[in-house]
């Protein structure tokens, strides 16, 4: 029982710097290495699930670091959604420019009446 805690509580302890550095890099706007991180920290969270049942989560150790993570995914998200929201509003104004796709390629321009 004691193996599968102390492996319980190791996988948590690398959630949470996972989480810290994906903070990190969505303030930095570093879109691929966040997503990369993403990626690497649904792996933690597949390991964590294919643990046998432990009483880890019963401890002080867990609800500190949950209480270390919550805020931390909070704010994560916020940015994400906030990156999210930029971009499309940057595609559409890309598009909004894009005269070409708008006339079929361009033919319409081209004709002369």
């Amino acid at each position: 029982m004691r193996e599968e805690n102390e492996a319980a509580a190791s996988l948590w302890r690398r959630y949470l710097t996972m989480t810290q550095e994906l903070l990190k890099f969505i303030k930095e706007g570093d879109i691929d290495m966040f997503l990369s991180l993403v990626d690497q920290r649904v792996q933690i969270v597949d390991k964590m699930k294919a643990l046998p049942s432990h009483t880890f989560r019963e401890t002080d150790e867990f609800k500190e670091l949950v209480a270390k993570i919550k805020p931390l995914d909070m704010e994560i998200m916020y940015k994400a959604r906030s990156w999210l929201n930029k971009s499309r509003q940057r595609t559409s104004a890309v598009r909004a420019y894009d005269l070409t796709s708008s006339f079929g390629g361009g033919s319409l321009v081209n004709r002369k009446y």
